[in-house]
Order: C-alpha cells, then structure tokens, then sequence
C-alpha cells in the first residue's frame, strides 16, 4: 500500500475517530506531510516504541497504540502467561493517560488482566508493581528522555526489567504481525472493570514500595 492509499484508508475509514479524520484533513493538500506519516508504520524496537504525536501510521496515537498492546497480548498469550496480567504505568506527557487506558482496554478485550493506576507513577514503581503483583509483565506510557511532541510504550519483563534482545525480537514478530489495526477492539472500561479485567491500582503498591524503598535505605 502506497503512502497515498494509506493516506486515504485512514481518513475515510469509520473505524477512526471524528478527530483522526479532521486532523488528516487538514493536511490534505500537503503530500510531503502526508508522506512523513503513512510512508511507514512507526517502529517497534528492542526498548519499545516511540514516536511523535498524531494521527497516521508513522505517528504515535491510539491506534498505534492498540497494534502494539494487541502484538504484547499475543506474545503473552503464545508464552502461556494470560492468567499472570499486565500492570501499566504512564507519565505526564500528553495523550499518556489516553495510552494507558487504551493498552489495558486491548488488554482486557484478550481476556488478559490490566493492572492500572490510578494516576502517575515513576518508571521504578512500574517495575515493582510488576513484581509484586506476579505479573506476565509490564508497561510504561513515556518517551522519556525525547521532546514534548513525542509518547511512547515501553515494555518490561516479568521481573520488572527491560526486555533482553531474544524476548524483545519475539515481542516485535507479534506487534509486526498484526496488520489490521481496524480488527482491534478494544473492550469498553466499564466491561472491563465489571468483568475484573481492568483493576485500577494505587495505595496499595505506593505503600508497598515506599517500604521497600525504606528498607534499602537501613
């Protein structure tokens, strides 16, 4: 598929939302913009994913946000993990809080449990959370160290660390995989939460962790 055909999927196709489509026609007349956001699909790497924030498939947003949670739920689901959950933290970028939830709804909609929280939280009590919970593994809605415009979705293991090389190439085969990002349906929060498939999570580990924290300190 051409940048053009991509172009054009995404801005009359139904499955995006009313403010995808006006954000994309509003660059209908600029081929290079165009070009920029649909010659590619953004790129998972070893670390995760990060890009800048937009509609198209070389940007950042909700859509490309679901292809990367459905690739992370199929490698879990291939490892035999389901049962396990994901818990997910995110940062103060803009769109973060929209990125975790839609993660934990992708989550959710593969029968795999979203440990949320509440609101943000350090990258560390990520990967605590992940430990103490007995998770399959975790993520982190941040691009860290790259300028505003930017977001990302950043993968951990289930000991709370990075994923080693071997791991994160098995991970970018699932999220490469998944071609059809319109076959991806979210579950609603409300089924989710009604089904204990979305918890939200916070106290709990906050205090859990400064513990931990304080003990390190002795």
């Amino acid at each position: 598929m051409s940048f053009i055909d991509a172009y054009n999927f995404w801005a009359n196709n139904e499955y995006f939302d009313a403010q995808t489509h006006q954000e994309l026609l509003s660059i209908k007349n600029d081929e290079k913009e165009i070009e920029d956001r649909f010659y590619k699909d953004l790129e998972f790497g070893t670390g995760g994913m990060r890009g800048v924030i937009g509609a198209g498939t070389n940007r950042i947003n909700k859509y490309t946000i679901r292809k990367a949670a459905q690739g992370l739920a199929n490698y879990i689901k291939k490892q035999g993990l389901s049962n396990k959950g994901i818990a997910i933290a995110y940062d103060s970028r803009r769109c973060s809080e929209q990125f975790a939830q839609e993660t934990a709804l992708v989550m959710a909609s593969n029968r795999i449990k979203a440990y949320l929280f509440d609101g943000l939280r350090p990258t560390p009590e990520l990967s605590f959370a992940v430990r103490y919970l007995d998770c399959a593994g975790g993520v982190v809605i941040t691009a860290s160290h790259n300028p505003k415009e930017y977001n990302g979705f950043k993968v951990y293991r289930s000991d709370g660390c990075q994923l080693p090389p071997k791991e994160a190439d098995a991970v970018i085969l699932e999220v490469n995989a998944v071609t059809d990002i319109t076959s991806i349906v979210p579950m609603s929060y409300e089924e989710a939460i009604n089904k204990g498939l979305l918890v939200i999570i916070g106290k709990e580990i906050d205090d859990a962790y400064t513990k931990e924290i304080k003990k390190a300190q002795r």
